[in-house]
């Protein structure tokens, strides 16, 4: 019940367009579920971590990945290739959000968006560093002006443009 609790929460199940929900001897009728396509079966549903906790899940699960088959996990096979080939595509997917974001859909923004942070964790993982890192160094930023901040780092990337 607690999982259906949760999937009615988060909109994966919605009532039959030709009836209400009803409750009967503690199951419910008529209803369909529409997990989202990425998830193939309750099973995983059940799985999908809380809202703000995903990230630190997905790093958790990358870090499982290490030292795993390169024929069965991309993760695995990201991992065994080093920095230098997941910051290849960390590259490859930052330029794809920019391209989505300046010409095309929401959602495609956001599936850019969601390509990228994957990336990134790859690659934070692979430098054997972790999310609650960065987290712990954004925490220490908040608060201050990007200017300031920008400054006391004191020698600026790019030529002055990071």
């Amino acid at each position: 019940m607690r999982v259906l609790l949760r999937m009615l929460e988060l909109g994966a199940w919605k009532p039959h367009p030709d009836d209400r929900p009803l409750l009967w001897r503690g199951r419910f009728r008529r209803w369909q579920a529409q997990i989202p396509e990425n998830r193939k079966t309750l099973q995983e549903f059940r799985r999908m971590p809380e809202r703000g906790t995903v990230l630190a899940a997905l790093g958790d699960v990358i870090e499982s990945r290490r030292g795993g088959s390169v024929e069965k996990s991309y993760t695995s096979r990201l991992l065994a290739g080093g920095p230098e080939a997941v910051g290849r595509k960390v590259t490859e997917e930052a330029g794809e959000l920019v391209a989505a974001a300046t010409g095309e859909t929401d959602e495609r923004v956001v599936a850019e968006t969601a390509d990228l942070l994957y990336h990134t964790l790859v690659l934070l993982a692979s430098r054997g560093l972790t999310l609650s890192e960065v987290e712990g160094e954004l925490a220490r930023r908040f608060g201050v002006s990007g200017i300031e901040e920008k400054a006391s780092r004191g020698a600026t990337t790019n030529g002055g443009t990071s």
